[in-house]
């Protein structure tokens, strides 16, 4: 696999999206990755932490022109989509490994959600996070519907997930998206340091912590993430959808 790659550290794995020409938007071979990696490394005797970022000046852009217009016409392709998308989320809120993001540049829509899924989040403080699902026609069903509420409450979540709006660094701090804002060229040198401050750490200790703490995400992953996801998947193939990425496309062709 080309478009994620994870390299042992130490008791550290660090995991990279490799999509750096085009700000690691997904890919069949990315997304497919992402729904099994935190599995693999939950059974590396080996980890203790994982650390997530993208390689290149993104962290990652979420979804792709040529995938959403894929699944519009093709069913099949929605639901292994939709399948896919439920494996990174709960592989990320199950794995018992803590995560780290170390969101290098913008993380939007599938990237956000991969931010805000992980357990700890060290965001370049020149950069911001954006879900905008709405703004194309489609349900935040892949992580913003369940887990913002959790961090910044209801009113705020559903201001951010309405409007779509970019929230800077140093929102995300304020927030509670974010754990701090951290210099670019310092970024990975600080999460790789947090990442082996929690790898010395008792194991058992930190992994049942973790557990405990994300039962209030298990939660909303038993009550929200399907009928989310279901929905998202029912706009995959909507009308507001299909014209949103038409204009998209457009708007391309015309640059």
């Amino acid at each position: 696999m080309t478009d994620l790659v994870v390299t042992a550290v130490g008791p550290i794995r660090l995991v990279e999206l490799n999509r750096p020409e085009q700000l690691n938007a997904m890919s069949d071979e990315l997304h497919t990755g992402l729904a099994s990696v935190w599995d693999e490394l939950a059974a590396d005797p080996e980890a203790r932490v994982i650390v997530l970022t993208g390689r290149g000046r993104a962290f990652s852009a979420g979804g792709n022109l040529d995938t959403m217009t894929r699944v519009q016409r093709d069913a099949a392709f929605r639901q292994r989509q939709v399948d896919e998308a439920r494996g990174i989320i709960t592989g990320l809120v199950r794995c018992p490994l803590p995560v780290i993001a170390a969101v290098n540049g913008p993380a939007v829509g599938l990237g956000c959600s991969l931010a805000l899924l992980s357990d700890l989040v060290l965001i370049a403080d020149d950069t911001y996070v954006a879900d905008p699902h709405v703004q194309v026609g489609l349900v935040a069903g892949d992580g913003g519907a369940y887990v913002l509420p959790l961090l910044v409450g209801l009113t705020r979540a559903k201001e951010l997930l309405f409007l779509g709006d970019r929230v800077s660094a140093e929102d995300a701090v304020r927030l509670g998206i974010a754990n701090r804002a951290v210099p670019r060229d310092k970024l990975m040198d600080e999460a790789m340091d947090l990442a082996g401050r929690l790898a010395a750490l008792p194991a058992q200790a930190l992994r049942e912590t973790k557990r405990a703490v994300n039962r209030h995400l298990e939660q909303a992953l038993d009550t929200v993430m399907e009928p989310a996801l279901l929905a998202e998947r029912e706009t995959m193939h909507a009308p507001d959808h299909i014209a949103a990425v038409e204009r998209i496309i457009a708007a391309r062709g015309r640059r």
